[in-house]
């Protein structure tokens, strides 16, 4: 029940922000921001965050909103997959993160990699692009598209950063605690047999 909410309210937000970058009329902008007003005290509400938190998330945003893009790497030795530790949650997963502007996918991913891990990687393929919001087990506040990338390691040491705090190679059933927002077992299994690209 708290998902379908939580799905809702955020729809209700995204029209908000639609109306509020596309509106001409005054009138019009003042009910739509009022409207993501309320849409973040419900989201709020509902998932006791901060009024303030989501605000300056919002405020960060501009433009129309569409779904955020994250890129991760995925990484094989010997039938073992890299995760990174995240400095601190202390849980692993997928090195990467947001996609930033001005830089190709293939490029975003190369630099998350080795910022978190201190790799250099290359030969990066898209092998799958995952949908958060066909996620019905861990809420978020935001639409997420996941690409994930086969990288191959070419140089690099681990090096200290502000992000990860270690990096490892896993087997599938012995894995560390997940950053399940992140990455899920689910996702790692699908990966590991995949030989083409996948959409979830």
């Amino acid at each position: 029940m708290t998902l379908n909410y939580l799905e809702q309210y955020r729809r209700l937000l995204s029209i908000a922000e639609a109306g509020i970058f596309y509106g001409k009329d005054p009138f019009d902008k003042e009910r739509y921001e009022e409207l993501q007003k309320l849409s973040l005290n419900l989201i709020s509400h509902l998932g006791n965050e901060p009024i303030e938190k989501l605000e300056n998330i919002i405020d960060s945003n501009e433009g129309y909103p569409t779904p955020k893009i994250d890129v991760r790497a995925f990484i094989k030795k010997e039938n073992k997959i890299l995760l990174v530790e995240d400095l601190t949650t202390k849980e692993w997963a997928l090195p990467g993160g947001y996609a930033e502007v001005g830089l190709t996918p293939k490029e975003n991913v190369k630099k998350e990699v080795l910022e978190e891990t201190g790799l250099i990687v290359e030969n990066c393929e898209l092998i799958a692009v995952v949908d958060t919001n066909l996620r019905k087990d861990i809420p978020q506040m935001f639409q997420y598209y996941k690409l994930v990338f086969y990288c191959t390691v070419t140089g690099g040491i681990f090096k200290e950063n502000i992000e990860t705090s270690d990096v490892d190679f896993f087997d599938l059933d012995n894995l560390p605690k997940l950053s399940l927002n992140r990455t899920t077992k689910e996702q790692l299994m699908e990966l590991s047999n995949s030989t083409n690209v996948y959409c979830d």
